[in-house]
């Protein structure tokens, strides 16, 4: 059994949230954890169109609320205030006053419109903030803004995670450069339709707000909600996109080449910063990518996809290397979609398990080799149509149990 760690020295994009034009991040210590950086803020020095997709948990955090309402405000934002190590969720009235305390410091800080500020948290669920370092480390942070902060910024969102996400791309429109950054943090408490995740996306493109609304929301239903660690969804998470036009680029207008170019770009963005936190599942030590083929729908695939990548008993058997095809066929049966088991057929990193009439192949030649690399594929094909979908998730080791056990002390 592997229980090397996985390898994401790779994974280190040079600028992130501040490779576009006119961007600039700070990330420091208030003092929320005991030790590492705790709060961020991502600043514009213009206001940028806004966008935002969020958790579908009816137990809501406070700064979700809040940014909701600031958003449905102004479309235009100027700054994004975030901290880690407690989550504002579940605290009443208090909390939502400590939300919007957060807003109001970061504007006054920043000499900004409250209405230009968002809020995020993330961390522990039904604790108070402690608002006196808050505000301190709101102030540090506003004095330390730079544009070679972004590492600081993706290191301060962080909670259980074990190394900082960030990603970042230029594409041409029209003979400009037209860069795309972002950052990310999770690694637990992730599922489907949002999670315990933080997404934010940094663009000096050109676009309307209804379009770059439009554009998060359907690429976040392939990238972001493509991913499952344990099937918890969270009070906290959301994505947010901020896009300033400095690039100089023109507007972005659906159904032209530079939109759909910059789209495949923002998907592309997205699905790294997805497999990142796929790959850093808290006590992971495999990264797996599933993708079911051959559904009678794209929808269907997604359903038999997410029955995989939530199923414990997949995820130990795969810790484990053990090619227990049972349990995917198992899980697959608690989808709730029409497929004749007797046409399923399954492979592992291109190796085939599984053939139609339930033969078994390759179980005991080669496929020790397969379940002992950290990177897996799993490949099912339900032989009924041309849907097809693909997931991202990790193993169920020891670790998690131990990790969660002890999430607060």
């Amino acid at each position: 059994m592997s229980t090397g760690t996985l390898n994401h020295s790779s994974l280190q994009a040079e600028r992130g949230i501040t490779a576009p034009k006119g961007f600039r991040a700070a990330g420091v210590r208030a003092g929320i954890k005991r030790t590492r950086q705790d709060l961020a803020l991502i600043v514009s020095d213009v206001p940028a169109v806004a966008a935002g997709v969020f958790t579908t948990n009816t137990v809501q955090a406070a700064p979700v609320t809040v940014t909701r309402q600031q958003l449905g405000q102004n479309g235009r934002i100027r700054a994004i205030v975030v901290n880690s190590g407690n989550a504002n969720a579940c605290t009443g009235r208090q909390g939502y006053e400590d939300a919007v305390a957060m807003v109001d410091a970061t504007a006054r800080a920043l000499r900004l419109d409250r209405s230009e500020v968002l809020v995020a948290s993330t961390g522990v669920i039904g604790h108070f903030l402690p608002m006196d370092r808050v505000l301190v480390g709101i102030q540090h942070a506003a004095q330390s803004l730079d544009t070679e902060a972004n590492l600081d910024a993706a290191m301060a969102i962080m909670t259980t995670d074990t190394f900082p996400k960030q990603t970042q791309c230029t594409l041409d429109v029209e003979g400009i450069p037209v860069t795309i950054g972002g950052m990310a943090k999770g690694s637990g408490m992730i599922a489907p339709n949002m999670a315990t995740m933080l997404g934010f996306i940094t663009t000096d493109a050109a676009i309307e707000q209804q379009t770059l609304q439009d554009l998060l929301r359907e690429t976040v239903k392939v990238t972001f909600n493509h991913v499952v660690v344990d099937g918890d969804t969270s009070t906290n998470d959301m994505v947010l996109v901020l896009a300033n036009g400095q690039s100089g680029a023109p507007m972005l207008k659906t159904g032209t080449d530079s939109y759909y170019r910059f789209a495949t770009a923002f998907q592309q963005e997205l699905t790294k910063l997805a497999k990142m936190i796929a790959r850093d599942g808290e006590g992971a030590t495999k990264f797996l990518e599933v993708t079911v083929l051959g559904a009678s729908s794209d929808d269907d695939a997604t359903k038999a996809a997410r029955a995989i990548c939530v199923s414990p008993l997949v995820k130990t058997a795969i810790y484990g290397e053990d090619p227990n095809w049972g349990r995917m066929l198992a899980a697959l049966g608690n989808a709730k979609i029409a497929f004749d088991p007797n046409l399923v057929e399954i492979s592992l990193n291109g190796l085939p398990i599984l053939k139609k009439d339930f033969v078994v192949v390759n179980t005991n030649n080669g496929i020790g080799k397969v379940l002992s690399q950290m990177d897996i594929t799993i490949a099912i094909n339900l032989s009924k149509g041309q849907g097809t979908a693909t997931f991202w998730t990790c193993d169920l080791t020891e670790q998690y149990i131990t990790i969660n056990a002890h999430y607060r002390t």
